[in-house]
């Protein structure tokens, strides 16, 4: 892929090549969301008519990973393309920021927003921001021509409406939030029909405390989780709609995923992992692996699944790779290029992965093989204490998705080529996790 004359040449298939113009980029980031709780995952009760449709229209992955399972380093991954350890935005004492945090992601990491407007994006932002809620770490500061939404999550208080820097509301009228978000979204696209664009939009919800707009409350069959994930399957359909009307369908990426793995101490206020073991807070795989579409009319094939591994990590290669831009080259990006992935639904090149909670790696998969060498679970379930194992316990998860057979007794020389993947990650990360602390506790 190449910028020819300002067109971006896409290699469609072997030996051929198609010129566009510069692609828009659209990430939807549910916040909570379970890999079960989508129709097209496999939700008996949850209507999701419009991702569904997006799915049928466009691509499923199967296994995609946040790099994180809870709010602020996963949100700083997707945004850098660096595991939330290397940005400071990771601690094993205050594992997301508060309103009385002082820290935020550093001036010194390039996001997504600010490598596309330096190839001519206009970029916004509009939800949660969580990544720092001071003046010099909101998203303005951070790449991002405009901002509305609140700071961080809906059950920290106070809770502002901002935007920019500008508080319009305390507290927001939270049954409000996704219609305005939705308004704001296409108001954004609109202005911006005529040039690439950039649109962040990091939903409120499903986190908990749930609010549903009049429209939508007491409508789902799954109760007040389910009015809510409607509500945002509606918001996504309206984007949609919007797209096509601008005829601008065939020009934009749309992404589909979420932060982290259900809330499961909410109980029926929580979503679902599906077939996945525990959720949010969590490195088995309900905690880490999201429900995840993909969308681009007559360039992202119909109809397909990937069943390779994937991440937020590479949203930031793949993004700047379609739009013509390189990966900073200064620093270690841990994310790949999915972009052949994305037009041909080829296996991604991704063989490793890090489950992190904090500083720590809880567990590696290499290929289908993952061992955790800590466990604990969710927020609110036994065992919630940490549990260290040695030999690790050992799945093949294309065989056993739900982490429920331990096979380390039968393979310890995969557990010895799982260790040698992470010796060789943690040479790689410079400066050590200790001199990381303060940046989100401070």
């Amino acid at each position: 892929m190449k910028i020819v004359n300002g067109l971006l040449l896409i290699n469609l298939m072997s030996g051929v090549a198609v010129a566009v113009e510069q692609p828009n980029f659209i990430v939807l980031f549910a916040d909570d969301l379970g890999y079960g709780d989508l129709g097209c995952f496999g939700h008996p009760t949850i209507r999701t008519r419009n991702l569904d449709r997006k799915a049928s229209e466009g691509m499923r992955f199967t296994q995609f990973y946040s790099a994180a399972p809870v709010c602020t380093p996963s949100r700083a991954a997707l945004m850098t393309g660096r595991l939330p350890i290397r940005s400071g935005m990771c601690s094993d004492k205050r594992r997301v920021l508060f309103p009385d945090s002082a820290g935020g992601l550093p001036d010194s990491e390039i996001t997504i927003a600010e490598a596309l407007k330096a190839k001519g994006y206009a970029t916004a932002c509009v939800g949660k921001w969580h990544l720092g809620h001071l003046p010099q770490y909101l998203p303005i500061k951070h790449g991002f021509d405009e901002y509305f939404g609140i700071p961080y999550s809906n059950d920290m208080k106070p809770c502002p409406v901002m935007r920019g820097e500008e508080e319009l509301e305390e507290p927001a009228v939270q049954e409000t939030l996704t219609p305005r978000y939705t308004d704001e979204a296409l108001q954004f696209i609109r202005k911006n029909k005529d040039k690439p664009f950039f649109l962040y939009l990091p939903y409120t919800f499903p986190h908990t405390p749930l609010f549903a707009s009049d429209r939508f409350r007491g409508k789902s069959l799954r109760g007040l989780y389910g009015d809510v994930v409607e509500e945002s399957d509606w918001s996504v359909g309206e984007i949609l709609k919007g797209l096509r009307e601008l005829n601008l369908d065939e020009k934009t990426l749309v992404i589909f995923t979420s932060d982290n793995g259900p809330w499961l101490l909410r109980r029926v206020e929580g979503g679902s992992s599906g077939l996945l073991r525990e959720g949010k807070g969590t490195t088995w795989e309900g905690g880490m692996r999201e429900p995840t579409v993909a969308w681009w009319p007559g360039t992202v094939p119909g109809g397909t699944v990937n069943r390779s591994m994937a991440s937020t990590l590479d949203l930031l290669p793949t993004l700047l790779a379609l739009a013509g831009a390189e990966s900073p080259s200064d620093r270690e990006i841990d994310g790949e290029n999915i972009s052949e992935a994305l037009l041909r639904n080829v296996d991604t090149k991704r063989e490793t992965y890090f489950y992190y909670r904090g500083t720590q790696i809880m567990a590696a998969r290499v290929g289908p093989w993952k061992a955790h060498f800590i466990t604990q679970g969710s927020y609110g379930t036994l065992p919630h204490e940490a549990q260290k194992h040695d030999p690790p316990l050992l799945f093949h998860l294309d065989h056993d998705p739900s982490e429920q057979y331990d096979v380390a007794e039968k393979h310890p020389e995969i557990i010895a080529k799982i260790r040698e993947a992470v010796e060789a990650h943690k040479a790689t990360l410079d400066p050590l996790p200790t001199q990381l602390e303060s940046r989100i506790n401070g």
